[in-house]
């Protein structure tokens, strides 16, 4: 596994981002594991985590693309911290857009907020955790409603690794369903492998216990 990655996940442990206990997830799972990114609060934090997000794109996609586009509301402060981690560490001028919950009528008027969208426009979308695809639903079709652009894929934090609303992953599903590349800074298995059964900071923080609660999840949610 990449150091980045490594750093990543021990990141997350840090801003109380990746926890293990008893969630349910948005699509209604019960789950002993749950990343909230809302957890990332100050600069600092927000500083790094585009950088990690800025490395999985650039290994995944490259970086000739012109739009990084984060749905709202959770994809507005990561597509804004990934696109100025791009500029700082990649010297590429990607620009940022993101959507409105409600169009605005009036000043700044429209749907979008950040950058508009152009007929040719590249766009990679960046959101947090795509349990069973369900979001990208909604964000495609703004997207496309702009003009005749190319979306090239999906970006996440971590790959949950589960079902979507068949038998596949939410990411393989979504490459198939619509046709575009999808990718993560980490993946659920990743996560296991680096933290079960070692001490972090003087903890153990997957133990037998949560890895026998993942391992029942997987046979329950875990993609086919």
């Amino acid at each position: 596994m990449e150091a980045y990655k490594k750093d990543f996940i021990e990141f997350m442990v840090d801003c109380d981002v990746l926890r293990f206990g008893d969630f349910v997830t948005k699509s209604g799972r019960k789950t002993p594991f749950f990343i909230n990114t809302g957890f990332y609060r100050t600069g600092a934090q927000l500083c790094r985590l585009g950088e990690y997000y800025a490395q999985a794109i650039k290994e995944k996609f490259g970086l000739d693309f012109d739009v990084l586009f984060g749905p709202a509301y959770k994809g507005i402060p990561l597509s804004v911290a990934t696109t100025m981690a791009i500029s700082d560490k990649y010297k590429a001028d990607i620009r940022y857009c993101s959507n409105r919950k409600e169009v605005k009528d009036h000043g700044d008027k429209g749907i979008l907020l950040g950058s508009p969208i152009c007929n040719g426009d590249r766009v990679v979308i960046i959101e947090d955790v795509t349990t069973a695809g369900t979001s990208i639903q909604e964000t495609l079709p703004i997207i496309r409603a702009q003009g005749e652009v190319e979306v090239l894929g999906l970006v996440v934090s971590v790959d949950r690794m589960e079902r979507g609303t068949g038998e596949k992953s939410a990411l393989r599903q979504i490459e198939e369903t619509y046709g575009i590349q999808t990718t993560a800074i980490v993946t659920m298995a990743e996560v296991v492998e680096h933290l079960y059964g070692k001490k972090y900071k003087g903890r153990v923080v997957i133990d037998d216990e949560i890895k026998a609660a993942i391992d029942a999840y997987y046979e329950t949610y875990g993609a086919r």
